[in-house]
């Protein structure tokens, strides 16, 4: 079996309806994931980026030759972002509380996605991550936010930008309020911000397929953590009518009469949503659906939990954005027969991925280079819109919103447009024109593939088994 896995929908039986080969699909990928991860014993390590000319390099590269290189940081802190790899390594830091559909796994368990994050990093971005999964329960076992705003401040200055992962709200917003501001690093919540820059993207590129304008449509949110509160603010930043927005969450929708939200301060990010969308204070999904033009679904692993009736009783030429991960709320073919005319999920193997994979590693990339000290809001917007016009150039469909996670380009372009954006807002410590950030960012993707190419083609890393695929196909067809 091809080991790129290009056409594996033709691998399952013809007479399987599209439903049918979709659930078997997740649970091939995650057989597959699992014999491969215990295969290769995980998918990230460290290795020298510099020679080793000879024995006496060992007193360049530690002691004494080191010294100097220790000091020269102390008295100027800037200077390791020159003389280590500060400059281009990321901690993706998590207490695995919210990881995927899965919730709580424990600190350990979250390992396997912040290893995906640091290989994505490193093949679409160039950039070095090192993934931490830290315990933030605290003496009587509640998941304590102080624990990790201590941890993450103290971890900083290893560092030069920290990408938060996988954190509950409302947890999550308070470790990302307390950090951005005064870590003098970016510090920024992917799950949130990431997805929310991404969601924009693709709703930017689905409206113009729909011929709809941001500010005139109605947008319906089913959800309200931390991805679908951040993505409702992030539109509502780039134009959205909050009077035309309800959002949903296991309670009902958001709005100002929501006195369970009101009277718990850490929820203060979703009661802020109260008090500026849903006028009309909307309760029922149902009815707040009726003549909608997008719903963003962010809630829980599906399918049919968004019933195809909803989407029925939306506008001509719907929007509907299922994104739970790892099972969309909707498949997108029962979406799609309930009259919805776009429709995007959070996986790969279906049209118009909508993925934070496509965001963070450019983002990141731009704030490095520049080094950033926090990612803003325009900065997130900046790079929207660069994901979406480098997929109008390619031409919109209704299957295609958004670019590949293989077209390499996208980052390098989304990293110049969020470095220049920096340098606009003032939070860059090293001003680079975009053409000069294009070119190095473009360089150091390559550099990431070529390097990951020569240790297959060397044989340092060994191809997959050849019956790995076919027991996991195996394995799915039998279970579907």
């Amino acid at each position: 079996m091809d080991m790129r896995l290009e056409n594996l929908d033709k691998q399952f039986p013809p007479e399987w309806d599209a439903g049918r080969v979709a659930r078997a699909k997740t649970v091939f990928f995650k057989e597959l994931a699992l014999a491969a991860h215990r295969f290769y014993g995980g998918k990230i390590q460290i290795l020298p980026r510099a020679p080793l000319p000879g024995f006496q390099w060992f007193n360049a590269w530690y002691t004494p030759g080191v010294s100097a290189v220790s000091t020269t940081i102390r008295d100027d802190h800037d200077a390791s972002f020159d003389l280590s790899w500060r400059g281009n390594v990321v901690a993706v830091v998590s207490d695995s509380t919210r990881v995927l559909g899965d919730g709580d796994v424990s600190p350990p368990g979250g390992l396997g996605v912040m290893e995906g994050k640091a290989f994505l990093m490193k093949m679409l971005g160039g950039v070095d991550a090192v993934p931490i999964c830290l315990d933030s329960r605290n003496a009587v076992g509640r998941h304590d936010p102080e624990i990790l705003v201590d941890c993450v401040r103290r971890l900083a200055p290893s560092f030069g930008a920290i990408n938060l992962e996988d954190i509950s709200q409302p947890n999550c917003f308070r470790v990302l309020d307390a950090l951005r501001e005064d870590c003098g690093i970016p510090v920024w919540h992917d799950d949130a911000q990431g997805t929310g820059c991404v969601t924009l993207a693709g709703l930017l590129n689905a409206l113009k397929v729909t011929g709809r304008q941001l500010a005139a449509s109605r947008l319906v949110f089913f959800g309200a953590g931390a991805s679908n509160t951040t993505i409702a603010r992030l539109i509502l930043l780039a134009g959205a009518d909050p009077a035309r927005i309800a959002l949903f969450d296991s309670h009902g929708g958001l709005h100002a009469g929501r006195q369970d939200i009101a009277s718990d301060p850490r929820f203060y990010r979703k009661w802020e949503l109260c008090q500026a969308t849903n006028p009309d204070r909307l309760d029922n999904i149902a009815e707040a659906l009726r003549g909608a033009d997008v719903l963003i679904a962010l809630s829980r692993p599906g399918p049919d939990v968004i019933r195809p009736e909803w989407v029925r009783g939306m506008a001509q030429d719907a929007i509907v954005f299922a994104c739970a991960n790892p099972v969309p709320e909707i498949y997108p073919h029962a979406a799609k027969a309930a009259g919805a005319r776009v429709v995007a999920t959070g996986r790969g193997d279906f049209p118009n991925q909508v993925n934070n994979s496509l965001g963070f590693p450019g983002i990141l990339k731009g704030a490095l280079l520049v080094r950033a000290r926090k990612i803003t809001d325009a900065m997130a917007i900046a790079a929207a819109q660069t994901i979406a016009a480098f997929a109008e150039r390619q031409g919109l469909t209704e299957d295609h919103i958004m670019p590949l996670m293989t077209d390499e380009a996208v980052f390098a372009e989304t990293a110049a447009a969020v470095a220049a954006q920096a340098v606009a807002d003032g939070v860059a410590r090293r001003p680079m024109s975009p053409a000069r950030i294009l070119e190095q960012a473009g360089r150091d993707i390559a550099e990431a593939h070529a390097a990951l190419e020569l240790l297959v083609a060397s044989g340092r890393i060994p191809p997959p088994p050849e019956d790995m695929i076919q027991r996991c196909l195996q394995s799915a067809i039998a279970a579907g």
